[in-house]
């Protein structure tokens, strides 16, 4: 009996995604939560990419034998809940604050999305992948939302003392074309974040407080 019941759910599998025991001690939320995880570093892999291929002299300040792929490799590497050696220790919005600086003379690109991985992991309480009794803080997810907002803002307005933007991220091509593929990805992040901590919320039966803030501030909401 046994053995067919197990001949019947091997062949179930063929035509469905593979079964894993570690589903068992999941529930809905916590699924929604790993696919939303997924989406996320994945917006944040392209945003990356997008942002070394508009910026490649930054590339060029990095450490030596430093190229894209690595980069992407120390961004998404467990080094995120610890900070950066590069950026001084930084990460999360001191890191993006610190892609920002004047005084800053190091990888733009690596401390912005250094500092954005760092902040969008510690709002998943810096796990990727969540089982039942596991909790996630809808207000850290609402804060790095607003926190996205910020950033956004800064990319596209911020200046150095020549007057020139730190990075370069949308703009206007020769013949007059639109770029707002990088503020795509942006709105793509932030709704995430959004929409999950509403999730959280309403399975919890927990509150958000909302806050009024400026996306054109120059400080950020704690994660």
């Amino acid at each position: 009996m046994i053995c067919t019941l197990l001949l019947q759910t091997g062949c179930a599998g063929n035509s469905a995604r593979n079964f894993k025991l570690s589903n068992l001690a999941k529930s809905d939320i916590d699924n929604v939560t790993d696919i939303h995880i997924k989406e996320v570093r994945k917006l944040c892999r392209e945003l990356t990419v997008k942002l070394y291929k508009r910026n490649p002299r930054e590339l060029a300040k990095a450490p030596p034998g430093s190229t894209e792929k690595k980069r992407l490799a120390q961004i998404f590497s467990s080094q995120r809940i610890h900070g950066f050696s590069e950026l001084g220790g930084a990460k999360g919005t001191a890191a993006i604050t610190l892609s920002f600086s004047e005084e800053y003379q190091g990888d733009r690109v690596f401390a912005l999305m250094a500092g954005i991985s760092s902040m969008l992991y510690s709002a998943y309480s810096y796990q990727d992948e969540f089982f039942i009794l596991d909790e996630i803080d809808q207000q850290k997810l609402y804060n790095s939302a607003r926190n996205l907002e910020t950033v956004a803002w800064q990319l596209n307005n911020r200046r150095d003392n020549n007057g020139e933007r730190y990075l370069l991220s949308n703009g206007i091509s020769a013949d007059g074309i639109r770029n707002l593929s990088y503020e795509r990805l942006f709105g793509k992040l932030i709704g995430l974040q959004d929409m999950m901590a509403m999730l959280i919320a309403d399975s919890t039966n927990r509150n958000i407080t909302r806050v009024v803030q400026s996306a054109a501030s120059m400080t950020f909401l704690p994660i």
